[in-house]
């Protein structure tokens, strides 16, 4: 599949959600990696997220999980996510990956 600038699209993507605490963010990672959902889960350093909910403007620490997968794992990973998030409505959005490495694109399709 070409993407833009006619580059072409890989089966690999990457998976995003926050989560509030870094003990929830390495327990959710822990759980896709030993599942063999995703080859990696970074946990990345906490951040602010400023959002609107119900009406009000709301502000929270956050931490972002970046989840390296492929694109057939995507609903499993969801339904996993959903199972273990404790959000109302979690972050879940899927970015793919146009190009990268030949070897580590291999590397997450097999692990």
């Amino acid at each position: 599949m070409l993407g833009c600038w006619g580059a072409r699209v890989t089966d690999v993507v990457l998976v995003l959600t926050t989560v509030a605490s870094p003990d929830l963010g390495e327990a959710m990672a822990r759980a896709l990696v030993e599942a063999r959902l995703a080859a990696c889960v970074n946990v990345l350093p906490p951040m602010t997220s400023v959002y609107r909910w119900k009406g009000a403007v709301e502000r929270d620490t956050e931490y972002q999980l970046v989840i390296k997968t492929t694109r057939d794992r995507v609903p499993a990973i969801e339904t996993r996510v959903r199972e273990l998030h404790t959000y109302e409505l979690p972050e879940f959005v899927v970015v793919p990956v146009v190009d990268g490495s030949a070897a580590y694109l291999q590397w997450v399709r097999e692990t």
